[in-house]
């Protein structure tokens, strides 16, 4: 989504989420590993439904790390994921788009300016777009200073390294095109990825991968190729035009200023690619009050870059599996 994700000062825990989350993260370091991070708000929490919907049955919306838990870490990182998970989330959010050798990479912006190094590595290459650079290249760049110093180091990850931890943390992937008209063939080359990952099987299919995008076409690319593989359009289609949406996607994906409870009712009137109700994951929420409004509008699902903050602010623990 093009939304510049919160830094650790704007959206922060408090109160017991903190010091649960603050427990977690230190035993992290130790080489502990807990099942979940954060305790739950109540001892018999209901655990979110394994396909990603429907919360509206289940008290509260499925909640999505942005870009992993890109409030407390750098965006589309390993490390960003690893603190998702040591959060207590098992679904994040991603960005994929593709070097000038053909490789997978996971990065939101077009361009390396703003979340790596680039500049100083290769002064004279501007404008430092991410297809004019091979992937060995990028792997020389650090991208978690920007952020903050402790992640000196961090790198721009393949998406085969970042399905990798995806799949040995047990989390479950929300993977964005981006830009897919810049980079012809992507849906199928990612598709392929996956397929050879493990990712296509029937267990991740239906519990553990969507694929989204802004572009209409990609998303009907992705359908045609994978008709078994949950999809959803980012952005807010007039009520008129729904229907053609639910020819190819399971979900409608608003950014949370542009919808209403009467929308979000409309969507959830359709019945998507795979003949169940249309579902509504909207972005960027990153504070309780905005959390709790969507939830009341009925939406499924919030994408957030502070996922504790929402999931606080609206329903149960979500569970690993």
């Amino acid at each position: 989504m093009h939304v510049r994700p919160g830094r650790p000062d704007r959206a922060r825990p408090s109160g017991a989420a903190a010091t649960a989350a603050f427990l977690c993260l230190a035993l992290t370091a130790l080489g502990a590993a807990p099942a979940t991070a954060v305790q739950p708000l109540s001892p018999s929490p209901t655990l979110a439904s394994p396909s990603g919907g429907s919360a509206r049955s289940l008290g509260g919306p499925v909640v999505y790390a942005h870009r992993g838990a890109s409030a407390y870490a750098p965006e589309n990182t390993l490390e960003s994921i690893d603190r998702a998970r040591a959060l207590g989330f098992d679904w994040v959010e991603n960005d994929v788009q593709r070097t000038r050798d053909g490789v997978l990479v996971v990065i939101h912006d077009d361009t390396l300016t703003r979340t790596t190094d680039v500049k100083r590595v290769f002064p004279d290459r501007g404008p430092w777009r991410v297809k004019d650079f091979t992937a060995a290249e990028i792997a020389r760049l650090d991208a978690g200073s920007w952020f903050d110093k402790r992640f000196a180091g961090a790198r721009v990850p393949t998406l085969r390294e970042y399905m990798e931890r995806v799949g040995r943390n047990r989390q479950r992937l929300l993977l964005e095109l981006k830009e897919p008209e810049a980079y012809p063939g992507i849906e199928r080359q990612i598709l392929d990825l996956l397929d050879e990952l493990g990712w296509l099987d029937e267990p991740h299919v239906t519990r553990r991968l969507v694929v989204q995008s802004f572009s209409a076409d990609s998303i009907r690319t992705v359908h045609a190729l994978r008709p078994d593989l949950r999809t959803a359009f980012l952005g807010t289609p007039n009520v008129a035009d729904l229907p053609r949406y639910a020819a190819f996607t399971d979900q409608i994906n608003p950014q949370h200023t542009t919808i209403s409870a009467g929308w979000v009712a409309a969507v959830h009137r359709l019945l998507g690619a795979h003949g169940k109700p249309m579902e509504v994951d909207t972005w960027i929420v990153d504070d309780a009050a905005t959390a709790r409004k969507v939830k009341e509008m009925g939406v499924d699902g919030i994408i957030t870059n502070a996922p504790d903050v929402v999931r606080h602010a609206v329903g149960p623990l979500q569970a690993f599996g």
